[in-house]
């Protein structure tokens, strides 16, 4: 198991500017009927960057719930890794 190190002051006002001048964007996995937990947990994992628990939460609330927000940043940042996931057959947006 890897230690992700801590946001930097600098990085978390950022990311509090991106959300407040409305720039901030999430990818949003949706549910299907075709892929298993565990294609989804590795693909958020490499994709992603998630942890194994992490994604195995979200891929638990997509079941759920239908969808969960699984990666937050600008269009510039989401844009390749939401292509990856709907290139691996997930049905990811961003919103």
């Amino acid at each position: 198991m890897s230690l992700r190190a801590a946001h930097s002051p600098e990085e978390l006002l950022l990311e509090e500017v991106l959300c407040e001048t409305g720039s901030f964007r999430e990818i949003v996995l949706h549910n299907d009927d075709v892929n298993t937990f565990d294609h989804v947990i590795d693909s958020l994992v490499e994709i992603c960057d998630h942890d194994p628990i992490q994604a195995e939460q979200c891929a638990w609330i997509v079941h759920h719930n239908g969808k969960c927000s699984v990666k937050r940043g600008t269009f510039d940042q989401l844009e390749a890794r939401c292509h990856a996931l709907q290139q691996r057959g997930l049905s990811a947006v961003i919103q």
